[in-house]
């Protein structure tokens, strides 16, 4: 009888893997997907990368710093009927004013759709102003991609208030999943990370102080191709190219960014 128990518990788990795992596939796939975005697919790899982190579609998760929304138009459709998708965009009442129309430009983005982002929560990630955007140990799974290098020209005390409010904000056994540009490690990093590379080792001690434990690296989105060394930085390399015609061939046979992809455990 214990076996049979195993057997029927066994069964459901994989069922329910299985149907998370589809749910995933069916977000990657959505219409509502910008087709410019679909296009970058190979190279960032978010179902993979996304399932190394262990996102689940009843979870609670945070998107830090979403930009234009690429990965946004995926988790909010996951999230949409059994999780709950917080994104960490700046204050609509910033004192800048760059900050202000930022707000205003994914607010924007996220209404043109309410099928898909009318549950989507706003909360304030602003650096070097205010961050509030989760109460203490309420998510499952905090999420940032390429962004490291734009926080770090507000200094260290900034980047360590960040990675210890993403650690406040998690549940025991909550995951902080990052994907940031590499830098090789025989390369020095500049204060302000000007070139858009920084060294995981820096990002991994940020994470360490602030009580992360690191519980693995992947290499999906690494690209052995580049060397981290472009006039202009990683956006000479696609989608940004900005170089333009110069040496465009050169950058696009490189593709995008040799990535680090780095999950965090709070204990």
């Amino acid at each position: 009888m214990k076996k049979l128990f195993f057997s029927i518990a066994l069964f459901a788990g994989f069922v329910q893997a299985s149907s998370a795992d589809d749910a995933l596939k069916s977000a990657i796939a959505g219409a509502n997907r910008t087709p410019a975005n679909v296009t970058r697919d190979a190279a960032r790899h978010p179902y993979e990368t996304l399932q190394f982190f262990g996102i689940k579609p009843n979870m609670t998760v945070v998107e830090l710093s979403p930009g234009g929304g690429w990965y946004t138009e995926i988790l909010a459709p996951y999230l949409r009927n059994h999780g709950k998708l917080i994104v960490g965009i700046s204050d609509p009442e910033s004192k800048n004013e760059n900050a202000r129309k930022g707000y205003a430009r994914f607010k924007q983005r996220m209404e043109t759709n309410p099928q898909a982002y009318d549950k989507v929560v706003f909360g304030i990630f602003e650096p070097a102003n205010k961050i509030d955007y989760a109460a203490k140990n309420s998510v499952d799974l905090v999420l940032t991609f390429r962004n490291i290098h734009n926080w770090v020209q507000f200094g260290d005390a900034t980047m360590q208030n960040v990675f210890k409010t993403a650690f406040d904000s998690l549940k025991s056994g909550g995951v902080f999943g990052i994907v940031e540009h590499r830098l090789p490690a025989s390369v020095t990093q500049s204060e302000k990370a000007e070139t858009g590379y920084v060294h995981e080792a820096y990002v991994i001690k940020l994470a360490e102080h602030a009580g992360f434990k690191l519980a693995a690296k992947s290499e999906i989105n690494a690209n052995p191709k580049d060397t981290a060394n472009h006039e202009n930085g990683v956006w000479a390399l696609p989608p940004v190219l900005a170089n333009k015609e110069k040496d465009q061939a050169k950058y696009l046979a490189i593709g995008e960014s040799d990535r680090m992809t780095l999950k965090f455990v709070k204990p």
